[in-house]
């Protein structure tokens, strides 16, 4: 099924069942107002969910009320979570990871390829699939970040892998701002980052694992993750290929020392390929792969104006999460 939240009803928004299609929406206040109330009491809202999820797609005048039915409006939804417990991104495609350092001429510690990469970001507010992205100065060196996310129901504390993998309930997008012109002074203080990584984007939708047939496997996403800018394309990695670690080990590692709460976020990092035919998810994977072949970076970082898009489509050419499009703005503009 596929859920989003309208931006009325508050800072955690109302919980709509959104059709197959991305079309139509129903709320369902009946089941729980907000998406993270689901999540909270997950086995007894999930299945009635998915019948209201069904009934929309089917036409099922019996169990919805027209009425209620609504068009979908991309600019009228916050992101699924507006605000969530926790999010915690990692670093798994080590492919970016290993381009960045042979860039500034170091080598990828061995350690990297057991054990992930991963911090805790903002989660206190996500931004909306068309809300513009706010920014004080183009001087900070603007960036987008296309990646995949899961969300969690409650994940005891040290839990394996293979336990990790049945609390992934929710699957979705995100554009993990960055900041990159912050990123070196901060990372040299020895304390991870701070003002170098603002609020993110979420997409439209967050889906079950079962919308997305087989393109789930092994706790990957085996789909393209597109991104263009101004129009124009910036890349196509596949997501299910060179991800070191899956979401299952990833949740493993970041419950390692402590329980996990319903509505965590757990992001997969920049999705890179060894093949970078395929495109980047950020202007820092493009910028690394210029200075490697001409010796210094060619493309500027983002400026106000520019517009971002972010989408995954299934093997039928169709949306699976809906789109984020959002424009880099001057933060009081």
């Amino acid at each position: 099924m596929k859920l989003a939240s309208l931006k009325q009803g508050g800072r955690d928004g109302t919980l709509v069942v959104v059709s197959k299609d991305l079309q139509r929406a129903v709320p369902v206040p009946a089941i729980a107002p907000t998406l993270q109330r689901a999540l909270e009491d997950w086995q007894n809202a999930a299945p009635r969910l998915n019948r209201m999820y069904e009934a929309l797609n089917h036409g099922n005048v019996q169990t919805i009320d027209a009425e209620d039915v609504i068009t979908l409006d991309m600019a009228a939804l916050a992101a699924p979570l507006p605000r969530a417990y926790e999010f915690v991104d990692g670093s798994a495609y080590l492919p970016h990871v290993a381009r960045v350092r042979k860039a500034r001429g170091a080598e990828v510690p061995e350690s990297f390829y057991t054990d992930p990469l991963m911090y805790q970001a903002v989660s206190a507010g996500f931004y909306g699939p068309r809300d513009p992205v706010l920014v004080p100065s183009e001087a900070f060196g603007i960036d987008l970040e296309a990646e995949v996310v899961v969300v969690t129901d409650d994940v005891p504390m040290a839990v394996t892998p293979e336990q990790a993998a049945s609390h992934i309930q929710l699957i979705g997008l995100i554009n993990d701002v960055s900041l990159r012109n912050l990123i070196p002074d901060e990372l040299a203080k020895g304390f991870g980052f701070l003002q170098s990584k603002p609020r993110s984007a979420l997409s439209p939708v967050f889906v079950t694992p079962d919308e997305l047939a087989d393109a789930w496997q092994d706790s990957k996403v085996h789909l393209a993750l597109l991104t263009h800018i101004n129009g124009e394309w910036f890349g196509a990695p596949e997501a299910g290929v060179d991800m070191q670690f899956n979401f299952a080990q990833l949740i493993a590692h970041a419950a390692k020392t402590r329980p996990l709460s319903a509505g965590t976020i757990i992001g997969s990092g920049t999705v890179a390929n060894e093949d970078t035919a395929l495109g980047a998810s950020c202007f820092a994977e493009r910028r690394t792969v210029e200075t490697l072949r001409d010796g210094k970076p060619s493309t500027p970082f983002m400026k106000f104006g520019d517009v971002v898009r972010i989408e995954m489509n299934d093997r039928s050419g169709a949306s699976v999460f809906g789109a984020i499009e959002q424009k880099i703005t001057a933060a009081g503009a």
